[in-house]
């Protein structure tokens, strides 16, 4: 009896191990599907427009304007304090300065460089001559750096409820 007992145990786990190779092989299978990170509302990657489509759109925009749009770029830059704000990748060397809705999530510090897909409201806003040399003051500017400031500034600006990020 103790062998039949003995013998069935071997072939089961001849039998399980023999399962995993299966299911290893078929993951090494699937090659070119990106795997995301969510943070915010639960999104899709599918329909996202490209960055340059949003560039274009933003170009269309006037101060008070705002869309809703899904797009994909590569992060530039994140807050290192907190991940509450991330700079994102627009054509012509253009950024997008994006923040999160309700200050509800953040994204991970090291996430500078991944590609992401970013869900939510983009508007465009003009910062005025007097705030720009008032944030250079703050920032420590020289005097001959803010004296230099004599226009405003138009910003890329982008309100996300939802981001994926490339693991």
């Amino acid at each position: 009896m103790k062998k039949i007992i003995c013998f069935g145990a071997l072939a089961l786990v001849i039998m399980s191990c023999q399962e995993k190779k299966d299911i290893n092989t078929a993951k090494e299978i699937v090659v070119n599907e990106v795997k995301y990170a969510t943070f915010g509302d639960s999104i899709a990657a599918d329909g996202a427009i490209s960055k340059e489509e949003l560039f274009d759109k933003y170009k269309t925009m006037k101060e008070g304007d705002t869309i809703n749009v899904k797009f994909t770029s590569n992060i530039e830059d994140v807050c290192q304090k907190k991940g509450c704000w991330m700079k994102i990748d627009l054509a012509d060397e253009e950024k997008a300065f994006v923040k999160f809705k309700d200050y509800a999530f953040f994204v991970p510090l090291n996430a500078k460089d991944k590609e992401a897909v970013v869900n939510g409201k983009a508007f465009v806003s003009v910062e005025s001559v007097d705030d720009l040399k008032h944030y250079a003051k703050d920032a420590g500017k020289s005097q001959e750096a803010i004296d230099s400031i004599v226009a405003p500034k138009v910003t890329y600006s982008f309100m996300a409820d939802g981001v994926l990020i490339a693991k």
